[in-house]
């Protein structure tokens, strides 16, 4: 990981499991200190809590498509941390369904927690970071937002939303020296990914240029560098981690 994260103060949301708990756990081992969040599996958060370097980290249950929890919960992470360098809008949701079958509520309920809940942690961590004068959000994309994927239409469109308020979020800041970015992760081994069947794997590994899945330790090393001051020139872009899959 970057030096330069050290004692920088990093909230992750999303944090207790997969790529989140990962990115969180690099964070540490490079010397930030990170609140993670979670929305229900508080065992969970403290096990990843538990395995992250260093000291002065916490954890914080939060709903992320609430916007009373999300004002609370910053409350909290300020009032503990006494500011905030970073911000990774890792939360998120899925309800797949093909476009006939899918229900409303699935829809507004993807776009309200991924997309409604990314701006709302976004506006509450820039109003902290322009009075500081520097910060760094790291908004988690998805190779669907750029591709597309039949049964994915709420999920596309929240995160394809995400990518374009991330961009004009940035131009709106940039004079204040804070940046935004997003990342587009592929194809990652998680539990999710583990549980596909076999058939289904070699499918997906068929498209992959680079003929493997990703690992969260290589997102996690990407999100390091967007936080830290080794991308300070790059601010409104959207980063692909996919193997080619996406160029």
């Amino acid at each position: 990981m970057l030096d330069d994260l050290k004692d920088k103060k990093v909230l992750v949301t999303g944090g207790s499991r997969g790529i989140g708990a990962e990115i969180a756990k690099g964070l540490a081992s490079a010397g930030a200190r990170c609140c993670i969040t979670y929305s229900s599996n508080a065992a969970a958060a403290e096990k990843v809590l538990s395995e992250m370097a260093g000291d002065g980290h916490m954890i914080l249950q939060l709903d992320i498509s609430s916007e009373d929890s999300i004002a609370a919960g910053f409350s909290q992470v300020l009032e503990t941390f006494g500011g905030l360098d970073g911000l990774v809008n890792n939360a998120g949701v899925t309800a797949d369904q093909l476009v006939l079958r899918m229900k409303t509520d699935d829809f507004d309920r993807v776009l309200q927690t991924n997309l409604r809940g990314s701006f709302l942690c976004c506006k509450a961590a820039i109003k902290v970071m322009m009075k500081a004068r520097k910060g760094s959000i790291v908004n988690m994309s998805s190779v669907i937002a750029q591709k597309g994927n039949p049964g994915q239409a709420n999920y596309a469109a929240s995160k394809g939303g995400l990518e374009a308020m991330t961009r004009s979020l940035a131009l709106e800041v940039a004079s204040r020296n804070v940046r935004l970015n997003c990342i587009a992760p592929g194809f990652i081994a998680t539990d999710m990914t583990s549980a596909l069947e076999e058939k289904q794997k070699e499918a997906i590994l068929g498209n992959i240029p680079m003929q493997r899945m990703g690992e969260p330790k290589e997102v996690a090393a990407t999100t390091a560098f967007l936080l830290s001051d080794m991308s300070s020139y790059i601010t409104g872009q959207v980063l692909g981690v996919n193997g080619g899959l996406y160029c």
